[in-house]
């Protein structure tokens, strides 16, 4: 019992440690969600190339 550490309550053990990397993919999860995930990011990029080129219109004039 002498070799054991006392860590206090919020020491990091390696059961911590697994929750708050746990905790962290399930909050990089729900961000990706509510961003869309990735089918929105390749409209995005659509979009953003489709916007440089003009339209029929613009070249037009009218």
């Amino acid at each position: 019992m002498a070799d054991e550490q006392k860590n206090g309550p919020f020491g990091l053990n390696p059961i911590r440690i697994m929750i708050l990397l746990l905790g962290a993919l399930v909050l990089l999860i729900s961000i990706g969600m509510f961003l869309g995930g990735p089918n929105s990011y390749q409209a995005l990029r659509e979009a953003s190339d489709a916007a440089k080129e003009p339209t029929a219109e613009q070249v037009s004039g009218d």
